[in-house]
């Protein structure tokens, strides 16, 4: 009887060592794929901006104020980041999602679009809340003698302009001549 009695006895011990120790390893294992499943801090976006984070204080340095009819320039473009929100600005994928960039289209004086898109250039670099840069943008005037608005804005691409968010655009009023 004792001998069936130790038998009896281990058997439990074993079960319940082993179930603390399955319990322990499941713990561990837990742990361990949290560790691993946590967003690393990657130097570029993989996901949008939150809605608060497309703020953006756009200035153009230099606008140009007389451009011949088709004429290509080169202007410079300063963005501060106005919210609070880091900016990543390149984009994860090999299609450039979520990268920042600036971009310019051309408007009627009545604010009718002309061109919708025009040139673009990324931002150079991750931007903190209150932080600035400068960029060049390529730009080409309208290829018809008129007056127009040059709006420079930026873009999250394959996401949404910043000015469809609210944030507000740098305009300035271009003559293009022949």
């Amino acid at each position: 009887m004792r001998s069936r009695y130790r038998a009896h006895l281990c058997a439990i011990i074993i079960g319940i060592m082993g179930a603390g120790l399955f319990a322990g390893c499941a713990s561990q294992r837990s742990t361990g794929n949290n560790a691993t499943t946590a967003a690393p801090d990657l130097p570029y976006a993989t996901a949008p901006l939150p809605d608060n984070g497309y703020k953006a204080k756009i200035t153009l340095p230099n606008p140009p104020t007389k451009l011949r009819a088709g004429e290509k320039v080169t202007i410079q473009v300063r963005a501060q980041n106005a919210s609070d929100v880091p900016w990543k600005v390149r984009g994860g994928g090999a299609d450039n999602k979520f990268y920042i960039a600036a971009g310019d289209r051309w408007l009627k004086p009545d604010g009718t679009l002309i061109t919708a898109q025009d040139g673009r250039y990324g931002l150079d670099r991750n931007l903190k809340p209150g932080e600035e840069t400068e960029v060049p943008l390529l730009i080409t005037a309208p290829k018809e003698p008129g007056d127009y608005i040059l709006e420079v804005d930026l873009v999250q691409e394959q996401v949404a302009w910043f000015h469809d968010k609210g944030s507000p655009t740098a305009r300035v009023k271009v003559s293009v001549v022949r």
